[in-house]
């Protein structure tokens, strides 16, 4: 297949031999994820991907194959013509320059792509794809068919993607391919989509210099995959709200507010085979008068569909419009960035936005059984990525949903999670320290927190595996002088959300995992 589209006039022509011989330059210069760490040191690495570039200025003075690489690529910086074809060897310079990898200005040679290692777990990859606003020049802006490159929206959806194997995998939108090739590690079987021919010629560019067999299609939407169905579904859309506009495909879709994401969402599902996960990168409206959980469970159609809408942060309008503008290389001070800054605030003001909401979305086809919508914020700081706790989730829901009756539930022997502590507050009076907040903290994964009453502190540490909630509750209602009825009514929804969050488990999960 040979990758060739233009943009503002520059044409790619990735083609299959062009693409194996620049594998073998990068190969040959050791400009891998290591490779690079290696030459420039932790420092030097850390500072770059910092956007500080000096230390990694020094770090490649001597004219070396890496050191050219990583001065045209991950610096930007041109270089003289000599130095590029020795680094480019076995792919001549003048092919390079053909096929849009590289621009050659008289005795000077600069990126054309960008063309950088990314590496995860195990795995080391390149990927293809165009040049940051910050690298190019202010004579060649970002245009609207721009592919964005490894940033920060698409590993944290990569992070938010449970690891378990599957069958068969779908990126829809793909861009670059990021998400294809991570799914490439996990999965027998990958297809990816774009509708921007750009974006396809360079993922495909991506595939071949990685050797990894994806199915990759053009077309809007849904309309390459209709009638297929995939065990595990990835999608990071042109989330971003306002006008219906599309200054750059990558992340405008041509739809009004948030119907971008509403619409994802809503069809992803009918791609899933049953048990089939779809895991979304998604934005929401907050409006006046309106709850976002009540927004956003509207767009689950679907009655076997588990749901799971994780709110991430949330923007102001102003902050939120100067962010993409300066994402897109706009000055918001510049006659330009005001003139788009007046129509995306117009555009909220009219239509009651006081915010925008920003998060994860997973979704599973169930088994024939009615799905469960959830709705949560999790706008705390945490380290670990959430593609564990989203198996978690899923796993406990099932356990769950076999104990819908509080019988059922209550029959049932459960202990604390091991990373479950218990924090307590106190206020100091006439009598001395009385103790007011008792907060059960997981201290891994995101970090779910929740407060309990002194009733609820006995009944968690009552659960160890020895005895079922129902005989926990009637000791617990003897010790207080409380009705058994009640103390049961209200105990059930509270452990139900405990173990949602994963601080309460199931015994025979302990016992099967010793």
């Amino acid at each position: 297949m040979c990758g060739a589209c233009e943009d503002r006039g520059v044409t790619l022509e990735l083609s299959h031999d062009r693409i194996d011989l620049l594998r073998e330059a990068l190969l040959a210069a050791n400009y891998t994820a290591d490779g690079v760490l290696e030459l420039l040191g932790p420092e030097a690495h850390a500072a770059l991907g910092r956007g500080e570039p000096e230390p990694a200025i020094r770090a490649t003075a001597e004219a070396g194959t890496l050191e050219t690489l990583i001065r045209v690529f991950l610096l930007g910086d041109p270089v003289d013509t000599d130095s590029a074809e020795r680094a480019l060897a076995p792919l001549p310079l003048a092919e390079a320059a053909a096929a849009g990898i590289v621009v050659v200005e008289g005795n000077s040679a600069r990126a054309g792509l960008d063309i950088r290692p990314h590496a995860a777990a195990e795995e080391s990859w390149w990927v293809v794809s165009d040049l940051d606003a910050e690298i190019r020049s202010p004579s060649d802006p970002v245009t609207e068919e721009h592919v964005l490159g490894v940033g920060q929206a698409s590993m944290s959806l990569v992070q938010a993607t449970p690891k378990r194997s599957a069958g068969s995998v779908l990126d829809l939108g793909t861009g670059c391919g990021v998400q294809a090739l991570h799914a490439s590690a996990r999965a027998e079987r990958v297809t990816a989509t774009d509708v921007s021919e750009r974006a396809r010629a360079l993922a495909a560019a991506t595939f071949r210099l990685n050797r990894v067999d994806v199915e990759l299609h053009g077309g809007d939407w849904f309309d390459p995959v209709v009638g297929s169905r995939f065990d595990q579904v990835v999608c990071n859309p042109p989330f971003v709200v306002g006008p219906a506009r599309t200054d750059f495909v990558y992340r405008d879709s041509g739809l009004p507010g948030d119907q971008a994401s509403a619409l994802v969402v809503r069809r992803t599902p009918e791609l899933l085979n049953e048990g089939g996960t779809g895991h979304l990168l998604a934005s929401w409206l907050h409006r006046e008068n309106e709850d976002w959980r009540d927004r956003v469970a509207s767009w689950i159609d679907s009655p076997d569909v588990d749901a799971w809408f994780v709110q991430r942060d949330i923007a102001e309008p102003a902050l939120y419009v100067g962010t993409w503008l300066r994402d897109a290389g706009i000055d918001p001070r510049s006659e330009l960035g005001r003139r788009k800054s007046a129509e995306w605030l117009d555009w909220f003001a009219d239509n009651d936005v006081i915010g925008v909401g920003f998060g994860f979305v997973t979704l599973r086809r169930t088994h024939g059984e009615r799905g469960q919508t959830v709705c949560e914020d999790l706008r705390q700081s945490f380290d670990a990525p959430l593609g564990e706790e989203v198996d978690g989730w899923l796993r406990r829901l099932d356990w769950l949903r076999a104990r819908p009756s509080a019988e059922g539930l209550l029959e049932s022997t459960l202990v604390t999670a091991p990373t479950l502590v218990l924090e307590q507050v106190s206020s100091h009076g006439s009598e001395g320290w009385a103790e007011f907040v008792h907060r059960l903290h997981r201290t891994d994964g995101p970090g779910w927190q929740h407060e309990v009453d002194e009733v609820g502190v006995r009944l968690i540490a009552g659960c160890q595996g020895a005895l079922p909630v129902d005989e926990l509750l009637e000791l617990l209602a003897a010790a207080y002088g409380a009705d058994s009825t009640e103390l049961t009514r209200s105990a059930e929804p509270v452990l139900r959300e405990l173990i949602q969050h994963g601080m309460l488990l199931p015994a025979e999960w302990q016992e099967s995992r010793g």
